[in-house]
């Protein structure tokens, strides 16, 4: 089912500050900052060759990603991203197989234009899994 790791999320407190060391300090390459009203932050993607690292900052307060600040002030690992091929049938059969899909359960599209599932880290050892169709 799972297809390759498309990226690392990592929570931070300042993302001009994270994309500063990215771009500055490490050399990477940068997308541009990109709000999601829908899920609650403003992304931007690092290129790392064979995956992304994705750096997630809070927009409003309302975001996910300032609960998780609050906890984590000076940032960490949010979620791990994988490919799947068809997200329906992805979510049916973790479903069955008794894994927790939070929200309705019905995908949203994503940073990358494509429908993204997330999974609850209770049942992934502590870590949140985003599912996104390929």
């Amino acid at each position: 089912m799972l297809g390759r790791l498309n990226h690392v999320a990592l929570a931070v407190p300042d993302l001009a500050a994270a994309v500063a060391a990215y771009r500055n300090t490490l050399g990477a390459e940068v997308t541009e900052p990109q709000a999601l009203p829908e899920h609650g932050v403003t992304v931007v993607f690092v290129n790392v060759g064979n995956a992304k690292i994705e750096l997630l900052e809070p927009l409003g307060e309302g975001s996910p990603i300032a609960a998780f600040l609050a906890k984590n002030p000076s940032g960490g690992m949010h979620h791990l991203c994988y490919e799947v091929d068809d997200i329906l049938a992805a979510r049916d059969q973790l479903k069955g197989a008794g894994a927790r899909v939070l929200g309705d359960g019905d995908p949203k599209i994503g940073a990358h234009g494509k429908p993204v599932l997330f999974l609850h880290p209770k049942d992934f050892f502590g870590t949140l899994i985003e599912l996104e169709q390929s």
